[in-house]
């Protein structure tokens, strides 16, 4: 079992720069919690374990999230960034930009997941990563499945709901959505299941068929 020690050094072990700091500070500043390193560093990790040359992102975290996404991308690869609020997306332009990626590799759409989601082509990406509204969760792991092609990867983001999902006695509803997706994840055959023990928690699950 990890001590508290090893999973700090995990969280720091590829450690953001000064782009990243600079747009997580933003992100902190407007009220969005922005993933922590250890968690952009596995997202990365797994763009580029699938070569991933379409990526769907919903919630932009004001750019932390996506900026390690892009990293770990094909250099032709396209990034779609959803969220409801402007002000998330115009900074995670802002960092996008700063980091020299710009043009026909973002694609940043405005509105509601639920509402832009079903509009996205069947199959097309190759991961999905969310971070949004943890209520809505189940929803989007329906789209995900639809929307991933075989071998394709989503991640949600906050699987430990700040430590909650662990402790039995939390019945929030976030922790209650949680868990249920975590055992959606667990039990689907399309799905191969992972939980990563970085920032928040990450629950991952590989597209098999």
């Amino acid at each position: 079992m990890a001590t508290p020690a090893s999973l700090e050094y995990a969280e720091e072990f590829v450690p953001e720069d000064d782009i990243l700091r600079a747009a997580r500070r933003r992100g902190i500043e407007v009220g969005a919690r922005p993933i922590l390193p250890g968690c952009g560093a596995a997202l990365c990790f797994l763009a580029t374990v699938v070569n991933a040359r379409s990526v769907v992102e919903v919630g932009a975290g004001c750019g932390v999230s996506g900026l390690w996404l892009l990293r770990g991308m094909r250099p032709d690869g396209t990034l779609t960034s959803v969220d409801v609020e402007p002000e998330h997306q115009r900074m995670a332009r802002q960092t996008f930009a700063q980091a020299g990626f710009s043009g026909s590799r973002i694609r940043l759409i405005g509105g509601r997941a639920l509402d832009v989601l079903p509009r996205l082509a069947d199959g097309g990406y190759d991961m999905v990563f969310c971070d949004a509204a943890v209520q809505e969760y189940i929803d989007y792991l329906t789209e995900s499945v639809r929307l991933l092609r075989k071998g394709g990867v989503v991640v949600f983001a906050d699987a430990f709901c700040d430590d909650r999902v662990a402790d039995p006695t939390q019945r929030d509803p976030d922790t209650v959505a949680m868990r249920e997706l975590a055992k959606l994840v667990k039990n689907d055959e399309r799905l191969r299941p992972l939980v990563l023990p970085l920032g928040s928690g990450l629950l991952a699950g590989v597209k098999l068929s």
